[in-house]
């Protein structure tokens, strides 16, 4: 019933604004990673746009949309994105399905659903982190692998705390820079997905917040190392 469900809601929307969104939401995401990369900030900010296409069209769509995503970056910023297609996917997943499953309804229950994503694609990275990369991808979570490593931990333990750390704070990030994407949408493209109402000072609010309480994490173990 859930699947006949999401495909129904998917199916009312106009190809046109499928086929236009999801190209527009790949370049948003490899705009914002080529940001995160030249600021060497703590987070990844790629995966905004897949939230836009997996929360509004459907949870393959922005499947897509991710996937598509990791391998034009393997193409024009270097191979290390293409195995982590599996984890902006896996965003796309829980995104698209939490918030047809009640997830978006309320403030609270979005911010849990962030929080999900960040976990389960933090979950994901780890393995093709160290069996693929051995634990260093040259991102700025490599930092705080050393940290843990420098405290005693285990690399597949220490990649695991990193990247937790990391996607907590870029997945809220993401969602609440997505919500405000979809409050700029044409109505006919959100009305049939209950998604919360949030006014543009508490997105601001939350967005900064999160930076903040990623940056304090990061140094209170990088310093206490």
């Amino acid at each position: 019933m859930a699947t006949e469900s999401v495909a129904k809601r998917v199916t009312t929307i106009p190809r046109s604004y499928i086929y236009a969104l999801i190209p527009a939401a790949v370049a948003l995401n490899v705009v914002g990673g080529y940001i995160n990369t030249v600021l060497r900030l703590p987070t990844f900010l790629d995966t905004i746009g897949t939230a836009v296409v997996a929360m509004t069209v459907g949870p393959w769509w922005g499947a897509l949309a991710g996937a598509t995503t990791n391998i034009i970056k393997g193409f024009t910023v270097g191979p290390i994105s293409i195995p982590f297609a599996a984890s902006n996917v896996a965003a796309a997943l829980i995104w698209g399905y939490g918030v047809r499953w009640g997830m978006g309804k309320s403030f609270v229950r979005f911010l849990i659903l962030s929080l999900i994503v960040a976990v389960v694609v933090a979950c994901v990275n780890v393995p093709i982190a160290v069996f693929i990369f051995g634990g260093a991808t040259g991102h700025f979570s490599d930092m705080i692998t050393a940290a843990f490593l420098g405290m005693g931990q285990r690399l597949f333990v220490s990649v695991l705390s990193a990247k937790l750390l990391v996607e907590l704070a870029d997945k809220i990030i993401s969602s609440f820079v997505a919500l405000a994407i979809l409050e700029a949408l044409p109505p006919s493209l959100t009305k049939r997905v209950a998604i919360v109402g949030i006014g543009r000072l508490q997105i601001v609010i939350w967005i900064t917040a999160g930076i903040v309480l990623s940056a304090l994490l990061i140094f209170i173990f990088l310093f206490t190392s």
